[in-house]
């Protein structure tokens, strides 16, 4: 089957590998579309902890199901969509009904060939139907989505708070969308690539240009010198560890989206005088995957606009070329 496959840091190739045999538990995917986020950066710069070459990344995807043992919800020719974490089952956090945070969490496309190839196995109770109005393209972005559905749902945030996100990438963009299904009052955003943040300015947010402007200042002007309500920290630098604490309100609420390479120095003398709450997030729940689809089913939340490329997969090179690019990208597609 065709496959785009990592072989070593800073190297993907099109090739040809032998089509996935399904185990015991799970279905096999056509794919439909496949994108490329973040994660897959890092195991491109190759400097993911686990993943190692030779491996089919992509844990974003969308397809039909090929084949299926005797299910009771579903069979093949199925449009679905994929969780793609791996878990143990056994351990506190999946025995609480929390294996997104699992002791051993592992991830299609990182720790096991994923999506960027014709065909892909995946555990059948990481399966979710897509309704006939979402389209296989849309449905490739319902994984990042569902992350900023948790996200929000982790920060807490009620009708009418104000709310900054520093970094204008895919999530940032999706956790604004979110946000303002959930009543947010205004929305600040800030990023260093002007490209990112024209799709951040025709989505409704206050935009600001990090390499120009501090957010700080534009958010405290915004509201009488008291800070956001929340904060989603989505770019994983010094400098936006330093702005969360001082962009947030007395008794607000940051959340670490971003995974950090290098711990940040925060300032948590900062955050204690004036009762600041910190939480972070991970990836998605399966309740959060149905938010998402129903988002997109009821066209509350519009995701085509964020897709800048879609790309056979024999164009892999061409693919991790826009992502490293913020000025020309925002989410690449492969379509299989």
């Amino acid at each position: 089957m065709k496959a785009g496959l990592y072989v070593g840091e800073k190297t993907v190739q099109s090739a040809l590998i032998d089509k996935p045999i399904p185990g015991e538990g799970e279905a096999l995917i056509r794919v439909a579309y496949a994108g490329i986020c973040g994660t897959d950066m890092m195991v491109f710069s190759g400097k993911h902890p686990r993943a190692k070459a030779p491996l089919v990344m992509g844990h974003e995807f969308s397809g039909i199901i090929e084949s299926i043992a005797d299910h009771v919800s579903f069979k093949p020719g199925d449009r679905v969509t994929v969780e793609p974490y791996l878990t143990c089952g056994r351990c506190a956090a999946c025995r609480a009904g929390q294996y997104h945070v699992c002791a051993t969490l592992k991830c299609i496309g990182i720790d096991k060939n994923g999506g960027f190839s014709e065909y892909v196995a995946v555990p059948v109770d990481r399966l979710h139907h897509l309704p006939d109005n979402v389209s296989d393209d849309e449905a490739a972005l319902v994984e990042p989505l569902a992350i900023a559905v948790h996200t929000v749902r982790r920060s807490n945030l009620k009708v009418g708070d104000s709310v900054a996100i520093l970094g204008a990438g895919p999530i940032g963009l999706l956790i604004g969308l979110v946000a303002k299904q959930a009543g947010a009052s205004e929305i600040f955003i800030s990023d260093i690539s002007p490209f990112r943040l024209q799709f951040a300015k025709e989505l409704g947010f206050i935009c600001v240009n990090a390499k120009e402007t501090n957010i700080k200042e534009v958010v405290l002007a915004r509201t009488d010198g008291i800070g956001a309500d929340v904060v989603f920290e989505v770019a994983g630098t010094q400098s936006t560890a330093k702005q969360m604490v001082e962009c947030i309100k007395f008794q607000g609420t940051i959340v670490v989206v971003s995974v950090y390479k290098q711990a940040p120095v925060v300032d948590l003398a900062a955050m204690h005088f004036r009762e600041i709450s910190l939480t972070t997030t991970r990836c998605a729940n399966s309740n959060d995957f149905a938010t998402a689809i129903q988002f997109m089913e009821k066209k509350l939340i519009d995701v085509r606009p964020l897709i800048s490329h879609r790309l056979p997969i024999e164009q892999i090179k061409q693919g991790f070329g826009y992502m490293e690019n913020t000025e020309i990208s925002m989410k690449v597609l492969f379509h299989l």
